[in-house]
Order: structure tokens, then sequence, then C-alpha cells
């Protein structure tokens, strides 16, 4: 739910206010104050408002229960992880609503009721320490995959704390690797020795809150004594990373990540000498290793060797040039169409799967490499669905892959690269009713002429009328494309009502490569609020609904894209529901991470830019006298990445211009706001309570 997102269009309704600049020009910067008294007194008060209007309705406690019910299902998919020879799982229910980890044999995982084995309570291990704890994922040392660092998160902020754990006793390793809590990034560089980046003190953080600092960490050192490997600069958008790569020909390196910008990186190799900086693009990303093959996939244009690799292509390189100097001469393995697009890349022990969307379809390939180059077979899945790498292992040819559609419930297919026969293993129980319901695809004009796709499900007995209760929803950034999904609260709660839903395939994603993407970047980003406007009006030109009838939602960057449309198109829809957005451009840089994201916004040091900006932030522009709709804005306080500053100064401007509002603040949860079961329920719940009295009525 939390990246789904939206889109606008700019108006011509006359020149917007002058924004505010700085803080002395902006009346609600003290609701910047992350957890300070007045802030969370003021979150307090309008939370009480915003839950008497929404868990009051009649029906909020049938949508919570039923929210509830799917969110907690025993028969869900059990998705996979292959590690040490077993399948782990992360599991979240009704008895374990923080989750707990667990693991069966692969044998045992095929049946109908596997026999688990817990390994970690995360409920118990939050009772007895007194903290929520959140998981955040496991980083397991390659290649005897026994041990791992678990990243736990305190309420679901991006900040974790590391703490070593043994797999095959199932406890935390006494005297082990145990980090305090901080944005952190690590890997396993041997079992004593970890790469870590994280806030060693002053100067060692950007401006955006990502570590710029590598260190190896032995075990049984303190934190102070660990070694200085490689230093960014402070002026990086983003932080150091690094990343190990290992086949299952025994091939092993250590690399790092310098995140100058946010989409433009340098590569540089761990070796025993230091580090060496690798002849890769910016935009580019190592995607595995397979017989010391090394898989890179660009977002730009690659000349090296005589070789030109295409945007949004998969290449690769032997290791042993990287590490000896010579001109690479890349091998591209996947070179995309116009209308297509990488989805995920996995590495087998001999072997690549590529998932790929094929005008928002999925598809996968398994590459291998030979004596004479890569060959390339095709893999027969179902159609019209998202099909994704949900577990792969260089120990063997193993893997799994999930096929979801928008009314197709998720099935789990168990697939050998080396014979890539897939067989369903598992499938996820319908949650709705979806008898009578199709899905159509269709393309909307932007202002430019560009054709945007979009997907709507609804009834196939509709009255063409205009007068279904629809809900859109895009993303429109960070070349994130957006895939048809099982959405089971969303079918259980609104479609098994006869309403409908979209989802819009704007540009600014990546559903159709780097280009599609780089059409809306900084200044250029108005065509991506134009792509979400038009397809709207296209759904009103067809009579699949009206405005009237019609709600937006998104989140994050679809956040910002929602509160954009939100003033450019009042007219035009009349629910508007904004997720923990992005929502005041002119000061987004100094709030949370925000500086990390000038490569897809721009920025107010630039005055081409800053214009920009103060033209489309949605809380900059809202104007006195408009009659907007009603809007439904909702954030958690420990949202540590965009942060819940937004969404409170967005309301605060609301209230200010007699506007009417409704806000909600969760205080766990972080930027995804699913610190638990119960909290994503109540989110829905409260959600579509919301859509539920603007589109259908009281």
């Amino acid at each position: 739910m939390m990246s789904l997102v939206s889109a606008a269009l700019l108006t011509g309704a006359g020149a917007p206010p002058s924004p505010p600049s700085d803080a002395a020009d902006d009346p609600f910067v003290w609701l910047e104050d992350w957890t300070g008294p007045r802030a969370m007194q003021w979150v307090e008060a309008e939370n009480k408002a915003t839950v008497a209007a929404f868990q009051n309705d009649p029906r909020y406690a049938g949508y919570y229960k039923d929210a509830l019910a799917i969110a907690s299902a025993k028969d869900r998919i059990a998705m996979p992880m292959l590690i040490h020879g077993r399948v782990y799982n992360f599991w979240r229910d009704a008895d374990h609503p923080q989750g707990i980890w667990r693991y069966t044999s692969e044998a045992d995982y095929a049946t109908d009721a596997p026999h688990w084995t817990t390994v970690l309570d995360l409920d118990a291990l939050s009772k007895a320490e007194g903290r929520k704890w959140v998981w955040k994922g496991a980083t397991i040392l390659d290649p005897e995959e026994r041990l791992a660092l678990l990243n736990l998160s305190d309420g679901g902020e991006d900040a974790v704390t590391l703490r070593e754990f043994d797999l095959e006793t199932g406890r935390f390793v006494k005297g082990g690797f145990d980090i305090p809590t901080s944005k952190q990034n690590v890997d396993w560089l041997d079992k004593d020795t970890l790469l870590i980046a994280r806030d060693w003190g002053e100067g060692s953080m950007t401006k955006s809150g990502y570590p710029f600092v590598m260190k190896t960490l032995k075990r049984g050192e303190p934190l102070e004594a660990a070694k200085e490997v490689y230093r960014g600069e402070a002026s990086d958008q983003v932080g150091t990373y690094p990343i190990i790569l290992a086949d299952g020909s025994g091939n092993r390196a250590a690399f790092l990540y310098r995140g100058v910008t946010f989409f433009g990186n340098e590569t540089w190799l761990v070796t025993d000498g230091g580090v060496k900086k690798l002849p890769l693009p910016t935009r580019s990303n190592l995607q595995g290793m397979v017989e010391g093959q090394v898989l890179i996939q660009t977002s730009e244009l690659w000349v090296s060797g005589g070789v030109t690799v295409p945007a949004g292509a998969l290449a690769a390189v032997p290791l042993k040039a990287l590490r000896s100097g010579e001109v690479l001469k890349p091998q591209i393995l996947f070179a995309p169409t116009a209308r297509q697009s990488i989805d995920g890349v996995a590495t087998t022990k001999g072997h690549v799967i590529l998932a790929i969307n094929d005008n928002v379809r999925g598809r996968v390939q398994v590459l291998t490499p030979g004596t004479t180059g890569w060959t390339s077979r095709p893999v027969a899945l179902p159609d019209n669905a998202t099909i994704s790498i949900a577990t792969a292992t260089d120990k063997n040819d193993k893997a799994y892959l999930a096929v979801a559609g928008f009314l197709a419930p998720t099935t789990l297919w168990a697939m050998d690269a080396a014979d890539p026969k897939p067989v369903q293993v598992k499938a996820m129980p319908a949650r709705f009713d979806a008898g009578g319901l199709v899905v159509e695809q269709f393309e909307a004009s932007s202002t430019d002429g560009t054709k945007i796709p979009y997907f709507i499900v609804h009834r196939k007995d509709m009255k063409t009328d205009g007068s279904t209760p629809t809900i859109m929803t895009a993303y429109g950034g960070f070349e994130v494309p957006m895939t048809p999904s099982y959405a089971a609260i969303t079918g259980k709660l609104w479609l098994e009502r006869g309403n409908s839903f979209v989802l819009a395939n704007i540009r600014g994603g990546g559903e159709f490569g780097p280009a599609w993407h780089e059409a809306g970047l900084k200044t250029k980003r108005q065509i991506i609020y134009d792509d979400f406007a038009a397809v709207a009006q296209d759904i009103f030109a067809r009579k699949l609904s009206s405005p009237a009838k019609f709600g937006i939602y998104g989140g994050s960057n679809g956040g910002l894209l929602i509160g954009v449309e939100f003033n450019q198109h009042p007219d035009l829809w009349n629910g508007v529901v904004i997720q923990v957005p992005l929502l005041d451009m002119i000061r987004y840089e100094q709030i949370a991470a925000g500086a990390s994201w000038v490569d897809e916004y721009g920025s107010v040091s630039v005055p081409e830019e800053k214009a920009f900006l103060e033209k489309i932030s949605p809380y900059a522009n809202i104007r006195k006298g408009v009659a907007y709709p009603t809007p439904y804005i909702w954030t958690t306080t420990k949202d540590d990445r965009v942060g819940p500053q937004h969404a409170r100064k967005f309301a605060a401007r609301l209230k200010e211009f007699g506007l009417p509002y409704h806000f909600y603040e969760d205080t766990a949860g972080g930027h995804s706001g699913d610190a638990d079961i119960e909290q994503g329920a109540r989110l829905q719940a409260m959600q579509m309570v919301y859509f539920s009295q603007r589109l259908e009525g009281e």
C-alpha cells in the first residue's frame, strides 16, 4: 500500500501565491519539531477528531474486521527464502502481530501443512526488552549461511540495531556483533569482519542523514577500533554502501557504492591493498555473479571496449577484468524494447533468472553462460500477471517465482533453472468474490500526445453512465514500476461492493525503463502530473466514472503526486487520500532524508529548479476560497525517511485557510505504516471509510 502513488496537472487558474522560502516565512515550521511536545499535542488533538469521524462510522468495524482477517489469515502463502539448505520465512498473524522468523525443510515446505521451527519471536523479544521491535531483514554470512546480522527497528524507523544471530542454535551470539541504533549499511567481509557504514560521530553523516564513512569492524572490537576503508563526501546525496558478490563456483568479491546522487553512484572494488574505482556507468547497479561473470544493470547508455550497452539493459563482465583493470568488453544479456523493462534479476549456481515487464505484463527468462557465449530460454508462466522472483540460491539451481494478477490470487512456482519447467506449489485462497469482475487495459493521451496505459478493474455489467465509485492510484517516480497485484483488502472492502479500481502507469516510474522515468525528472516533472489527470479524464470520457464518484490515493512520492493533483485539479476528484507524503517542496531538503532526493526533484539552491518547485509544491499552493474536496492526510510519527512534518504542515495550512480536511498520524510504523498487522488493518479500514463517505455517501 505504501508504495502506491498518484499524479496531477497545472491549471491556468491565476498565479500561485508566493511560497515560503525559509523558516522565517513559514508559520508552521514549529511542526517540523519531529517529536517535540507542542507538535505532538497538535497531533493528538487532530487524531482525536479524525478517529471520531472514521471509527465511529458504522462501516468501520466491519472494514477493520475484514482487513485484519485477511492480513492475519493463516492460509496465506509463506513466502520462502532459501538459506542454509532450509526454507526460511518471516510470518505475522493474529497470534504473532509483530512476527516470527522460522524455517522448515524444502521437502516439508512443498506439503500443504509444513512443520515450522521458530528461530525468533519478535513479540516475545519486544515484551522482554521493552521495545517494539520491527523486522527489517537479515544479512546472511556467505558461504556458510550459519550466521546472520538481524536488522531490528524500534517502532519501524529506517534506523536499525544490528545483532548477530546463530541460525543453527536459534540464539543471539553471546559476545557477538551487537551494534547500536543508526542508519547503517553493512555486509560480511568474512566471518569475523564487517564492512559497515554508520553514524561514527560528527562529520560522518550526509545532509540527508546517511553514513558515508565505510570501516571494517572486527569481532570483539569496540566501534572506536573500526578501521576506515573508504570515505565519501558529506555533500553526497545518499551515502556509502557495501555489497558482497559470490557465486556457486567459489568466486567472491567485495564492492562499495558511493551514492553521489540518488541515481548516480561510483562503484569501488575492495582489495587487500585498498579500494579501486571501477570504470562502470554512474547509473548502473551490480546484480549478482555467475561463474565469475558480474552482472550489471544499466540505466544509461554505456560504451566500453567497442560495445554499446543501451540504457535499461543487463550486461556481464568478468570479475577478473574488474580486478586487472583491463578495458571492459561487456556482453549484452538483455536489451529492452521501448515497452519493456527489467523487473528483477537473481542468480542460481549456474544461471541467471531475469524477470521483465513487457507492456506492464510479466515475463521470465533463464540466461546461461557457456563456452560460446550466453543463451536465453523463455519460461512458461501465466500471462497477464506480475511475476516476481521470490527467492533463489547460488548453492544449487533452485528458485521460487510468485505470480499474481488483479483478480488472480498469488501463486508460488518452484523451478530448477537448469531445466526451467516451473511447477505450482502454493496458491493463496481467494480473499474476495471476483465473480463478475473484469480487468481492462486502456490508454490515455497526455498533453504531449504520449499514450499512458492504465488498468481498470470493474464489474462486467457496470453501467457506463459515470455512476460507479472508483479509486485510482499511481506512483510516478524513482523508476519504480507499478504492476498488477492481488490487492485482497481492496477487493474485499471496495470491489466486492460493485466499485472500481484503477492503476495508472504514468511517467516517472519504471514501467518502460529509464526513458519513462527520465521524462519527468526535476523541472520536467509537470508531465507526470499531466499524465495522471489525463488518465482520469479518459475514464470520464468513457463514462466509467465521474468526478463526483472518483477518488485518488498515493503514498510517499505518490503522496506528493496526490498533493499536486489536489491543488491543480480540485474539480476532477471527490476523494483524495495523501499517504506519508512529501508536500513542502521548498523545505523538503531540510526534512528527514529529503536531501537524498535532489536527483529526482531538483533543489531550491538552483534558481530554475526552485522556481519550478515553487509552482508545484502542494503546501505552498493551497489557495483560500477554492472548492477543494475534503482530503484525508495520514502519516506516521516513526517515519524517519520522508518525515511526518510534511503532512502536519499541509493540514495546518488547510486549517488556517478554513478548508476542511482529515489528518491522522499513527505513532508507530515508520515509512511503511506496518509495525504490526493491527496497524495495517486500522489504516486500511480508516482509508476505506473515508472513500465510502466521499464516493458512496453517508
